[in-house]
């Protein structure tokens, strides 16, 4: 259904590009985007006192929506003090530094590492698997902190979870909105997914190189200082037998993770709940091990130090957030019932109105569909807009006459590679938090890569239709 667009949609559109083009320039988005709530909240409800309550409701809305994420961010931080302070850490990181001798071997051993787990059971438990353990290995071999979030945002939020082969998500969600088999558009999905894979994290790879020769992306050797640093200080914490059995151990509990995942099924929320409840245990059982007589207080002081963190992380994001949930089903939570009727949340209304809009052919469909994946990615989930991207591919399938899964899988790619994600900041807080590094900085750096995968998985799929 054909919803008009009102001043709500274009208040949107309008400071999607002030977004964005904040964000190009390296400018703070947060002013932007509270002004963006209360036009948003004043033109739907055209009262003052409910417009300036919507900032604040909407704050909390992102916060909700964003605690999970925030919270196993956190343990996972204090865990990983844990690893640190009582040496663990480099007991467990010795096999890999083996491996990994160079940057070369560090991106593409991690990204490679990252896809495969994350086919098993979604990118963000895979970044708190990998992150504490291989991050200051690929520091030593030379690899920036940002070049490692890159690769495990890449390979893990953007391949493993634009296909996602294996748990079947999102080709569930899109193939029940286009009206196919499931494994039509997974068998459609394959070859984009490994087209889009291949160009971006090439490009992607291209650009590291060029930029570390050029002295643009330096190594973050206060990751590896820090390390070295606390792990001298406290030598005795731990037996050099304690070590190795915890480095043997802290494997085998995550191994298990993996494996209970498998078995039952768990994925999304489910499993990221696992991976924080066994971290919490890992960190519970070295603490009381290792500081002996002040275990209790020191685990508190472990947890304090991880939530320091995960809020200083989340600090700069949930304002734009909580602006781009007010595009899908976060604003009749935030606002209210004002949006106009027939609406399907702001954001799918617009996709709906691209798609009717433009005329029907092989090459503009593909394009279309990639622009609506994109379009509803915004809103940083990457899963909410699928179903319309299967909607809209099923609607110019009918016109085209054929390519029904081709423009699915690609819609669903487009989708998941802008929100699921590796261009909307928020999502891909996980990597950007466990390696330390800026996410609206990490959003730039995967801003072009993405962009000349999109183009060149569109061409391709217009050739596939």
């Amino acid at each position: 259904m054909l919803v008009e667009l009102t001043a709500l949609h274009w208040i949107y559109v309008v400071f999607i590009a002030l977004i964005i083009g904040f964000m190009v320039m390296r400018r703070d988005t947060t002013l932007v985007c509270i002004a963006g709530i209360f036009l948003i909240a004043i033109t739907a409800t055209g009262s003052l006192s409910a417009s300036v309550s919507s900032i604040f409701n909407s704050f909390a809305y992102a916060i909700t929506e964003l605690l999970s994420t925030i919270l196993v961010i956190s343990i996972i931080v204090g865990m990983s003090k844990t690893l640190t302070d009582t040496g663990i850490n480099d007991v467990m990181i010795s096999p890999f530094t083996k491996l990994i001798r160079n940057p070369t071997l560090a991106y593409w051993t991690i990204g490679i590492l990252m896809m495969i787990i994350s086919w098993f059971f979604w990118p963000s438990p895979a970044v708190a698997l990998l992150g504490a353990v291989l991050l200051p290995v690929a520091i030593r071999a030379g690899l920036p902190a940002l070049a490692v979030a890159m690769a495990m945002n890449l390979f893990g939020h953007g391949i493993a979870l634009s296909g996602d082969f294996v748990i079947q998500a999102a080709p569930k969600l899109t193939s029940d909105a286009a009206g196919l088999p499931i494994q039509d558009v997974i068998d459609a999905s394959i070859p984009l997914v490994f087209v889009m894979g291949l160009v971006t994290t090439l490009t992607a790879f291209y650009f590291i190189k060029r930029d570390m020769k050029r002295g643009t992306l330096t190594l973050n050797s206060s990751v590896v200082d820090e390390s070295e640093t606390e792990t001298s200080e406290k030598p005795t914490l731990l037996s050099t037998a304690q070590k190795r059995f915890f480095a043997i151990l802290v494997p085998l509990l995550f191994a298990a993770d993996v494996a209970a995942m498998s078995l039952l099924k768990l994925q999304g929320g489910d499993a990221t709940a696992l991976i924080g409840g066994t971290s919490i245990l890992i960190l519970l059982l070295i603490t009381m091990t290792g500081h002996k007589g002040k275990g209790l207080e020191q685990t508190t002081q472990y947890l304090i130090e991880g939530f320091q963190f995960g809020f200083k992380v989340f600090g700069p994001v949930i304002p734009i957030a909580a602006f781009f949930y007010l595009g899908d089903a976060g604003f009749t939570k935030i606002i209210g019932d004002f949006l106009p009727k027939g609406s399907q949340g702001i954001v799918n209304d617009l996709g709906v109105a691209l798609a009717n809009i433009v005329p029907l052919s092989k090459a503009v469909g593909a394009v279309t569909l990639t622009t609506v994946g994109a379009i509803t990615g915004l809103d940083g989930s990457g899963f909410s807009g699928i179903s319309l991207a299967g909607s809209v591919a099923h609607l110019f399938a009918i016109a085209i006459g054929k390519g029904a899964a081709t423009l699915t899988a690609l819609g669903q790619i487009a989708a998941i590679w802008v929100g699921g994600g590796t261009l909307v900041p928020w999502a891909l807080i996980p990597a950007a938090a466990i390696c330390n590094v800026d996410p609206f900085e990490l959003a730039r750096r995967n801003l072009v890569p993405v962009l000349v995968g999109l183009v060149v998985t569109t061409i391709v799929a217009m050739f596939l239709i």
